[in-house]
C-alpha cells in the first residue's frame, strides 16, 4: 500500500504504518513530520472497525499527546494549543485530520489517533503515532573563494520542497531560494525565512560572526546607524 498525498507544510519520511486487532485499523498517512516554526501542519489518519459497526457508533474521535486519569485528552482541550487545532473528521470515508496552525517548538511530540463507539469500553487508539520535529531556521556560512560566501538556510531537520526560502538584507527583501552568495567583506546583516513567515525568519547574521547579537535601536535611527551599530556589536566578539 502507498502512502496518499498529505500534509500542507510537511515532508514525509517515513511509510505508512498500520495497526490492526481483530478488525480495528488506524493508518497514519505520515509517521514522521518536519514543520517550521509558526508554519501550519496537517496530520491525517484512517480508521476501520469490525463489520456490523456503522458511523453512528462512533461516539467519539480526537488526537492526543498526553493522557489525564490514564485516558487520553483531546488536544481541543489543551490550554497549550488553544485556537490553533481544529479536525476535519469524515464518517463515510473514515478519516480524521488535524490541523495545528503556528506550530511551536514545543508542540514536537507524538501524537495519536483514538476512537470510541457508544458501548463501554469499546475504543481504539493506533500506537505508534506521527511524530512531528518543529523547527527554527538557521543561516550557515560557507566561503565560495576568497572574496565571496555563501549563506545557506539550514534547519535541524528536512523541510519540505513545497517551501519557497526567502532572504533578506538590513530587513528589506533581496532574494528567494536555499542559498545566498555575498562578498566576504559585506556588513549587511542578513537572515532568511520561508515565504509567508517573516516573523519567524533566522537570527541575523552580520560580518559573518556566529550571530549579530540583537540591538536596541530607536525608530528614527538610520539602517545605516543599524548597520553600523550590528558591526561594532559583532567587533566585541
Amino acid at each position: 500500500m502507498s502512502p496518499s498525498a498529505g500534509g500542507l507544510v510537511v515532508f514525509l519520511l517515513s511509510v505508512l504504518v498500520i495497526q490492526s486487532q481483530d478488525g480495528w485499523r488506524v493508518n497514519y498517512r505520515q509517521t514522521d513530520v518536519c514543520a517550521a516554526k509558526g508554519s501550519k501542519v496537517e496530520l491525517s489518519c484512517d480508521y476501520t472497525h469490525p463489520p456490523g459497526k456503522y458511523p453512528s457508533d462512533i461516539k467519539d474521535r480526537f488526537w492526543f499527546t498526553k493522557e489525564k486519569d490514564g485516558e487520553p485528552a483531546d488536544l481541543r482541550t489543551d490550554s497549550e494549543y488553544s485556537g490553533r487545532v481544529r479536525y476535519e473528521c469524515y464518517s463515510y470515508i473514515k478519516s480524521c485530520y488535524m490541523i495545528i496552525t503556528d506550530v511551536r517548538e514545543s508542540d514536537s511530540a507524538e501524537y495519536k489517533f483514538t476512537f470510541r463507539t457508544n458501548k463501554p469500553g469499546e475504543k481504539y487508539t493506533g500506537s505508534p503515532g506521527v511524530t512531528l520535529n518543529v523547527t527554527g531556521l538557521q543561516v550557515q556560512v560557507r566561503r565560495s573563494d576568497s572574496t565571496w560566501l555563501e549563506l545557506t538556510c539550514h534547519s535541524s531537520c528536512v523541510l519540505s520542497d513545497y517551501f519557497e526560502y526567502v532572504w533578506s538584507k538590513n530587513e528589506e527583501i533581496i532574494k528567494t531560494g536555499s542559498s545566498l552568495p555575498v562578498s566576504s567583506g559585506s556588513t549587511d546583516r542578513y537572515s532568511c525565512y520561508l515565504r509567508g513567515y517573516w516573523n519567524q525568519r533566522s537570527p541575523a547574521v552580520c560580518k559573518f560572526t556566529p550571530l549579530c547579537r540583537p540591538v536596541e535601536l530607536h525608530q528614527h535611527l538610520t539602517w545605516r546607524h543599524q548597520t553600523a551599530a550590528c558591526k561594532l556589536e559583532a567587533s566585541k566578539r
